[in-house]
């Protein structure tokens, strides 16, 4: 770069426009985060979901008309109790600890649609094995934990780029202020 301007291919001089990359940069700051509000308020939707068949759980999905005895037939005997519990236990742990890893990455990405439909299967299983009453609270429990913890990291994140864009934008308005 030369004084006076930056030197194009061919030959040409061209003085630097500060006020677009401004408002370039404001633009960028401001489209980050709107993003990262949408991200966290899609894992809020994610907990709202889960909240919602927690509740149709609760009362053993008894507002939903049963299945007919061929469809029960053609779907087989449901696993017992103690392997579904084996599995949600296998889950719960395999889910916090996937959390806890995106958590120390910074890593900005989230299950918590995932989670909610795995742990509508947990409910779904229980419910055809006969044992959902008994069980309603363990998954709920797990539920409440993953949701939770996936809710804090991205709170967590989305918090600290929202800090920075605003830093950003902060500073770009001092420059501006100064270069009037």
């Amino acid at each position: 770069m030369e004084q006076g301007g930056v030197t194009l291919p061919g030959g040409q001089r061209q003085t630097p426009d500060c006020g677009e990359n401004h408002d370039r940069l404001r633009r960028e700051a401001l489209d980050t985060i709107r993003t990262l509000h949408r991200k966290f308020t899609a894992e809020l939707l994610s907990v709202a979901l889960f909240l919602l068949v927690s509740l149709a759980a609760l009362g053993d999905f008894s507002f939903f008309p049963s299945l007919p005895p061929q469809v029960r037939t053609a779907l087989g005997r449901p696993p017992s109790v103690n392997m579904i519990s084996a599995l949600l236990l296998v889950y719960i742990f395999s889910a916090i600890i996937l959390t806890l890893s995106r958590m120390m990455s910074g890593s900005g990405s989230s299950g918590g649609v995932s989670h909610a439909g795995y742990l509508a299967g947990f409910y779904g299983f229980y419910h055809f094995s006969g044992k959902l009453p008994e069980n309603f609270w363990a998954v709920f429990a797990a539920g409440v934990t993953i949701l939770g913890l996936e809710s804090y990291h991205l709170w967590i994140y989305c918090s600290e780029g929202i800090e920075r864009e605003r830093d950003l934008l902060a500073h770009l308005d001092s420059t501006e202020q100064r270069g009037r």
